[in-house]
């Protein structure tokens, strides 16, 4: 049986999408089981077409554009699309928060495909409380 993380996205900012998504990427290249809980801010990003539309970062929106613009000429990969591959290699499970879908009103079909199902925290804690480590990311 695979050893298992499980990451709690809750911020909408790219970089901690892409430092989840990469969190993820390795953990599946080291043979670990993923399971992703998104909530607030980090869930409107899931929606189609919204992937690469949020705010860089709240800490260095000075250097957004320098960052950005050095990520495309080393042709790093969206967060989501990072995310894809993590999907593709390994067992990664996405999962929607209830709550937060509720509130705005989304719906499943409105988010990306990537996102496997919408659940409940109480669902999420327990996976949480059956994994090796849980991040906040």
């Amino acid at each position: 049986m695979a050893e298992k993380m499980t990451l709690l996205f809750v911020s909408g900012t790219l970089d901690k999408l892409m430092a989840g998504s990469i969190i993820a990427s390795g953990g599946v290249a080291n043979g670990m089981d993923i399971d992703i809980f998104v909530s607030f801010w980090a869930l409107m990003n899931f929606k189609k077409g919204q992937a690469m539309k949020g705010k860089f970062s709240y800490e260095g929106a000075e250097m957004e554009k320098q960052v950005m613009d050095i990520m495309k000429k080393k042709k790093v990969a969206p967060w989501i699309e990072t995310l894809r591959s993590a999907k593709e290699i390994g067992n990664v499970k996405i999962y929607g928060c209830a709550m937060f879908a509720d509130l705005m009103e989304i719906k499943k079909e409105e988010l990306d495909p990537i996102v496997d199902d919408i659940i409940g925290v109480a669902e999420f804690v327990s996976m949480a409380k059956d994994s090796n480590m849980t991040l906040f990311i």
